[in-house]
């Protein structure tokens, strides 16, 4: 398929997804032109925050492929991808990412992520969720284990 094929099964699964009651949001993970997984938006049909598009498509592409990396694929998405759904993709280390709609159109029409990539950008102390670090030299047990590990699987 062509890269404008897969952007438009995005955009049909965008559409099929607000026709069924979700949100509209689609996303395709190819490779070399095949489609390896899709997904649309679940956000509330399945009650999940993490139901994107994107974050769906990747876990039902690595379960297919067998493997967390995902280098090769490239996604395909009906609109630019929220800070987590980012994040999603740079784990996942998708190749490229491909994208119609952008986050001012998603803005407009009431998804706006711009809050969330604006808090990003501050000092945990600055954001607007408290964070609060606690039983930090407990935690790093955890942390020396895995760094002493001989055997760890890296990613």
């Amino acid at each position: 398929m062509t890269k404008e094929e897969l952007m438009r099964r995005a955009l049909t699964l965008a559409e099929e997804s607000v026709r069924k009651g979700g949100g509209p949001f689609g996303a395709v993970i190819a490779r070399g032109g095949e489609i390896v997984a899709e997904a649309a938006n679940r956000v509330t049909l399945d009650c999940d925050p993490t139901a994107h598009a994107e974050v769906s498509a990747i876990r039902e592409a690595t379960r297919r492929l067998g493997t967390f990396d995902l280098s090769g694929c490239d996604i395909f998405t009906s609109c630019e991808p929220c800070p987590m759904c980012l994040g999603a993709i740079y784990w996942a280390h998708l190749d490229h990412i491909y994208y119609g709609n952008d986050r001012k159109d998603a803005a407009k029409i009431g998804f706006d992520d711009e809050f969330i990539y604006q808090e990003i950008a501050l000092k945990n102390a600055d954001r607007h969720k408290p964070m609060v670090n606690m039983l930090r030299e407990e935690a790093l047990n955890a942390f020396r284990m895995w760094e002493e590990k001989e055997d760890k699987t890296c990613y």
